[in-house]
């Protein structure tokens, strides 16, 4: 991850947080751990520690807000015009419906907030903004609960991985990102693991897969 975001620069940054915050491809990018890594970043350079750090906070920080609200505002405008054929799209490798309902079951019950609280969980993320268009959710209100919640998490993590930078120094950098950042993939996903594991009919078919594989990766004995 430092020396991907390295690499692309802003633009890949940039880039991603737009795709995954409302285009349809984007569901699996690794947006939370993105932002706290180039956030982490803006505080030191792991690669020159006496240099600048990587990036310039302040540019970060508008960057991906506005990556962030113009990436959701895309989603809504995208949901918007597809409406109803969205349900009836086929599945492919890219996009799957069942995403879609779920993301549609978590905006019917959490309301407008779920544009908030959506930015913090991967997949719904992406697909929120586009439910809320297909449910002609009033702009106005749609507007408003996106510049919160790509505040809160554009910002919010980027600031994060900021000042947790500074805490740590960039001494021990090798020693804690790697750690953090496997840290908040697994709180990122934990809801949608929970949200899956407690409906008995996904428990099964859970296990029956792994009943079906092959005992080598089962860790069994041929």
């Amino acid at each position: 991850m430092e020396n991907f975001i390295i690499s692309t620069g802003y633009l890949g940054i940039f880039a991603i947080i737009f795709a995954e915050s409302g285009l349809l491809v984007g569901f699996f990018l690794p947006g939370d751990s993105l932002l706290f890594t180039a956030g982490f970043l803006a505080s030191v350079n792991p690669l020159e520690p006496a240099k600048a750090p990587v990036f310039s906070l302040p540019v970060l920080l508008i960057g991906c807000f506005l990556a962030a609200v113009i990436g959701d505002s895309v989603g809504y405008a995208f949901g918007r015009r597809m409406g109803p054929r969205l349900f009836q799209r086929e599945d492919s490798i890219l996009f799957h419906k069942k995403n879609v309902f779920k993301a549609q079951e978590f905006y019917d019950k959490h309301g407008g907030k779920a544009i908030v609280i959506a930015r913090f969980m991967p997949v719904i993320r992406t697909f929120a903004p586009i439910v809320a268009g297909v449910g002609n959710m009033e702009y106005r209100r749609f507007v408003t609960f996106n510049l919160i919640g790509g505040l809160i998490w554009a910002v919010g993590v980027t600031l994060a991985g900021y000042f947790l930078a500074g805490i740590i120094g960039p001494e021990n950098i090798d020693k804690y990102l790697l750690p953090i950042i496997v840290l908040i993939v697994v709180v990122s996903v934990a809801p949608g693991a929970y949200h899956i594991l407690k409906d008995a009919e996904n428990r099964e078919a859970i296990l029956k897969a792994i009943k079906n594989l092959p005992k080598s990766l089962r860790g069994e004995s041929a």
